[in-house]
Parts: C-alpha cells; structure tokens; sequence
C-alpha cells in the first residue's frame, strides 16, 4: 500500500471482521454475560450478608471475646472470610469456571480450579482480617474522622500488596521462569535496556494453566516490579506482535499506572469509608444487624456495602484504566513503531472482549478502550508513519 492508497478505517475493519462473523457474535455473547455477572455477584453477596447475619455465629465471636476485642475482631473477619467463601462455592464455579468452560476461555480441570480456589480463600482469610483489625482500631477510637484513617489505611494495605504479590503470591497460582533463548528474548531484551527495565525483571508463565487469553501484565513496584507475558500470547504470537505488546506493558511500567490505580482505589475507599459512616445504619437494619458501625459483627453488611458501591465506581475506575490503556498503547506504538504488530495482537483479545461496544456500554463496563477503537488508532499512527512503518515491520 501507498500511503495515499491506506485508509485507517478500511484496515480497522479488516482486522476486526477477520474474526468472521460467528466468533464476533460469540465475542458478544460472552461480553454481555459478563455484564450480568455483576448483578449476580451483588445478589449472592446480598444473599451471604443475609445468611452469615442470620447465622449469628459472628454475633457469638463478639460476646465471647468482647465488642473491643482485637483478637474478636480477627477472628470475626477469619469466620467471615472462610465462611463466604464457602457459600459462594457455586457462583464461583459458575462465574469463574464452568462459564468460562463453555465459551472455551478455559481449559482448566475443576480439581485444579479448586486448589486455587482454596488457596486464594486461605491467603485471604490470613491477609484480610489483620486489614479489619486495623480498620475498626480507627473506628472504635476517631468515631468522626474514621473514614479519613480507614482511607490512608486502604492506601497502605494497597501498597504493600502491590509489593509483596508478585514476590510471594503470584507465584503460589503460576510459574514464572525467564524468557527462553532466542529472537524474542533478544529483541525484549533491547526494549527493557532502553527504559533501564532489568532483563531479569521480564518473565513468561504459564497462564495457559487458568486461561486461553491472550494477555500480558505489568505488576509490582519498586524492586518487585516486573512485566509477565502469557504462554499463550508468546506461543501463539509473531514477533512483532510480541514486541508491540511488550512495548505496552513496558508503557504502563514507565508511566507508573499501578501507583495511579492505588491513588484512585484509595480515594475511592475514602469517599465509600464516608459514606458507610452515614449510611451503614440504613443497611443494617435491612439485613437485621446492629446499626452501630464500630461493632465488628456487623462486618458482613459493611461488606455489602463494599460491594454495591463498588460496582456504582466501576464507571470511575474503568475510565481511569482505560486512560492508561490508551497511553500504554502510544507508548508502545511511538517507541517500537509496529502498528499491524498491535493491531494483529489486539484482534486476538477480541475472542473474549467483543470488538465493538456501544458508547454507553464502553463507559459502563469496559476497562479497555474497545478493539475496534485501539486498532483504528495503530491504523491511524500507521498512515501517519507510513513510510517509517514500511521499513520497521519485520514480518
């Protein structure tokens, strides 16, 4: 092609309807159950509020240990968490397996599911009760300022997660072992050198144990920091598609998106902190628990309340990530210069993200600017590079 010859839109819409028109539908499919999901995830989580509130066992806790007891408190969130995680069973093995089963996002076996499963109830009920501790500490003894404490507290907790998980937790779920000898590590290799990214700090792992996507991440700050690439997308990738999508996971580490997430998910923890402590007597007496918000057992409802607000934000969070989304994929466009390599590797996520949402449920549900629109944009980089892409493009 001349570049008086290319139209960005032409391309665009090659590249999408090259997917052909059943797994676009299928790809539609699957996107708007996973919309449905989240009004199933808030009945069931209304539904274990009403159980475990019902159960009285954390009402139990309370009176043998005391309202302010610090070890109630643990134990409380402890019962709680194991508790929760039992009952929503089923959904999780819905939402999470067998529906990602039937739409061939998974080739996981159930048993292997439920060992994850189980160890991710097992760090939880380990990690979130020292979080609850913590958090009623601030709001037996600042009764009017809690909110602002419980919103520093989330900020810390956050933080130290994003350290601690790609070190210790991640890899209790998947191996990650170095980038193989050869071209691609080669040329990773000279991407990271550029933005004093360390070789060591690019890994591979079998994401092919949990998912068929086609995926990288970056995750971790600091000394932790590191950028994963999935099995599937290094096994099922050219190189160019590798190097764009490394080149956007390198975007997201240079332009420090994970601290931009914590600033936003801690803003928000202060602004719901705020309003649980107006509103958590309205939702407890719909679940019948005690209205006083400092009384641990109450915890399940407060939790619930996470839920719901959480699911309102999600507009918020979403565009904030969609935001670096688009910035991640100009960094990678601006700096390896392989538009097609992108273009041809986002088509791929198209499989389980349908392509071309309306403008309403983009903003509502997507935390990725949709393929059709990140594809038109590499077209469109391409037409303005055109003779530069030309000699760049290595396949």
């Amino acid at each position: 092609m001349t570049p008086t010859g290319f139209n960005p839109e032409e391309a665009t819409r090659a590249y999408i309807d090259s997917l052909g028109p059943e797994a676009l539908a299928r790809a539609a499919a699957y996107t708007t159950g996973n919309h449905w999901l989240l009004l199933g995830g808030l009945i069931a989580s209304g539904l274990v509020t009403w159980l475990i509130v019902k159960m009285g066992w954390l009402n139990a806790i309370e009176r043998r240990f005391g309202e302010r007891s610090n070890i109630g408190v643990f134990l409380i969130g402890l019962v709680y968490s194991l508790v929760s995680a039992v009952i929503l069973l089923p959904w999780t093995i819905y939402s999470n397996w067998w529906r990602e089963l039937q739409y061939d996002r998974t080739s996981q076996a159930l048993g292997d599911f439920l060992s994850q499963w189980a160890i991710s109830s097992v760090i939880g009920a380990i990690i979130l009760p020292v979080f609850f501790v913590l958090l009623y500490l601030f709001i037996r003894r600042a009764r009017q300022t809690w909110w602002i404490w419980g919103g520093g507290l989330t900020a810390a907790f956050v933080s130290l997660l994003m350290v601690l998980s790609p070190i210790y937790i991640e890899p209790l779920f998947n191996a990650f072992e170095p980038l193989p000898e050869g071209e691609v590590r080669d040329a990773i290799e000279v991407l990271a050198a550029e933005v004093e990214i360390p070789a060591d700090r690019i890994f591979v792992y079998d994401g092919s144990r949990q998912s068929n996507n086609f995926t990288a991440n970056v995750a971790g700050v600091g000394p932790s920091a590191r950028i994963a690439i999935s099995d599937v997308a290094l096994g099922d990738a050219s190189l160019d598609e590798v190097l764009a999508v490394t080149g956007h996971e390198i975007g997201h580490y240079v332009s420090g998106h994970v601290w931009n997430l914590v600033f936003a998910f801690s803003a928000l923890a202060l602004i719901f902190f705020f309003i649980a402590s107006r509103a958590f007597p309205v939702f407890a007496g719909v679940f019948g628990a005690h209205p006083d918000i400092a009384r641990a057992a109450g915890l399940p409802v407060l939790l619930f309340m996470v839920s719901v607000f959480g699911t309102l934000a999600e507009p918020v969070t979403n565009a904030l990530v969609r935001h670096g989304e688009v910035e991640a994929d100009e960094y990678s466009l601006e700096t390896v210069g392989l538009p097609d390599g992108l273009a041809s590797a986002l088509v791929k996520t198209a499989e389980y993200r349908n392509p071309r949402p309306s403008a309403l449920e983009e903003i509502l549900f997507y935390t990725h600017p949709s393929v059709e629109r990140r594809v038109l944009r590499a077209m469109e980089w391409k037409a303005e590079h055109m003779d530069e892409t030309d000699s760049a493009t290595t396949n």
